[in-house]
């Protein structure tokens, strides 16, 4: 199959970023646009309602004033048609009450057009005079308030086509609004309809101020959702890739584990035999022979030990938490490289606090085995002798505890860095690659960690964190 070929593997973070914002920003302008229309319809509605009972109040307030009875409103006697002699009020009074009214509505706050319709649809009170006398027959919410008896509001564009009644004596700017108010008599029929036009400027700006309200929660709410969703599907997906990574080592320890057993078993036999020859041959007096002899037994016994350690390499880790002491492995591993640090002329400081011995979650043997390959690693770096620098401490609340391993060695290039915890991958002539691998294995484990710093000719550091019990 040619690497065209190959599919590719599935971004789940990435497809999750576009689907959820695919799915999210149609929902949030939805939701953004209902709650601006719903914010402007209410508004423009209370508005309304307000306008209609200041109205009503008005002319109810003033038909009592002049003492009219229960069977006869103020609206009855505002029409210059009918006759007010039956009212049993003076003319004057009437005359009064009727010019109270109408200053209301042409004094309204914002008004651009006030007028009074009959049912037959005559304007016979206007703020624009030209309009008294002319009669309406096309204007639907108009006879709409006269059959419902309930105010009607309309919204307009200032760029929209006017009625025939609309003849404004200021121009509106931006839009307007058309209220249609009924007015009644005693018996609750409507007999007048108040026509107001509007054009609220503040109530503009405060519908606008609750637009952006409305838009800036909504679009904030989704910033919100998108980044926690964001956070979730992240830690989902580098989840998914660590345990596809365990996975696949697990797969390659299993097939590690079948070839060192089956090298195991194929070696050791025939291993043990040719040591076992060698070692006869160095009973012999012929210097060339016991030479040659020799070099067969330490090329065995490298052979032996790389071995040894694939088998535990690829051993699973199944070794239950216990309670270590930590200084006590560290100073058994210390003592074990005493000569070795004397032949190789390394200076071993070993620092950390007399009431400091914290016991940390591991095993004995795989905690020593772990010590033992990171010191041993730090004194062959120094084949030409150093310090080898032992640091223990308490790091914060956190009741983890931080062991430094640093050396004066060679150091790692950064190249070498990048690659110190692959497997099978080494520079030293006789190693197979496997120590730091398996250090980290150990450490991860039982829920520590391992880190490494160098340089070249800079010596390295190794940072070990162990949890506590």
């Amino acid at each position: 199959m040619s690497n065209s070929e190959i599919p590719k593997p599935f971004n789940l973070l990435r497809w999750f970023s576009l689907a959820s914002l695919a799915a999210v920003l149609p929902v949030a302008g939805m939701t953004g646009a209902l709650l601006s229309h719903f914010v402007n319809e209410e508004a423009l509605q209370r508005d309304s309602s307000l306008t209609a009972q200041f109205i009503q109040n008005c002319v109810a307030i003033e038909g009592d004033h002049i003492g009219l009875g229960p069977t006869l409103t103020l609206p009855e006697l505002m029409n210059p048609r009918v006759d007010p002699s039956a009212a049993g009020v003076s003319i004057q009074a009437i005359e009064t009450a009727r010019a109270n009214v109408l200053e209301h509505l042409s004094t309204l706050p914002d008004v651009l057009l006030a007028s009074l319709f009959t049912r037959d649809g005559r304007i016979i009170w206007s703020t624009n005079k030209s309009l008294v006398g002319t009669v309406s027959d096309d204007n639907d919410e108009l006879q709409e308030a006269f059959k419902t008896r309930r105010q009607i509001a309309t919204h307009y564009s200032s760029s929209e086509a006017e009625k025939d009644e609309q003849k404004f004596v200021v121009k509106p700017k931006e839009f307007f609004i058309e209220n249609y108010i009924p007015l009644f008599d005693s018996k609750g029929d409507v007999v007048l309809v108040a026509e107001v036009y509007k054009e609220p400027r503040f109530l503009t700006a405060t519908i606008e101020r609750g637009r952006l309200l409305v838009w800036g929660t909504t679009l904030g709410g989704v910033v919100l959702i998108y980044l926690g969703l964001f956070s979730i599907i992240r830690r989902g997906s580098k989840l998914l890739e660590r345990q596809q990574k365990q996975l696949a080592e697990t797969d390659s320890l299993v097939y590690v584990g079948e070839m060192a057993t089956a090298l195991a078993h194929s070696l050791r036999s025939p291993l043990a035999s040719v040591r076992s020859s060698a070692e006869l041959a160095l009973l012999t007096d012929d210097l060339p022979v016991r030479k040659n002899a020799q070099d067969i037994i330490t090329q065995v016994d490298f052979l032996s030990k790389w071995v040894r350690e694939l088998l535990l390499y690829s051993r699973p880790l199944n070794a239950e938490p216990e309670p270590v002491d930590l200084v006590a492995i560290l100073d058994n591993v210390l003592d074990s490289f005493t000569a070795t640090c004397a032949k190789a002329g390394v200076q071993v400081q070993w620092s950390r606090d007399e009431t400091c011995r914290p016991m940390i979650e591991g095993n004995t043997h795989l905690m020593r085995q772990a010590l033992h390959s990171v010191v041993s690693n730090a004194i062959e770096a120094m084949p030409g002798g150093g310090k080898l620098r032992i640091d223990l401490r308490l790091v914060g609340d956190r009741r983890e505890v931080e062991l430094t391993v640093t050396d004066t060695g060679v150091g790692m290039s950064a190249q070498l860095l990048a690659m110190a915890f692959k497997p099978f991958h080494t520079t030293k002539r006789h190693g197979l690659g496997v120590g730091l691998p398996m250090l980290k294995r150990v450490m991860e484990r039982f829920g520590g960690a391992v880190a490494l710093s160098s340089g070249e000719n800079a010596g390295t550091q190794v940072r070990l964190q162990f949890r506590m019990t």
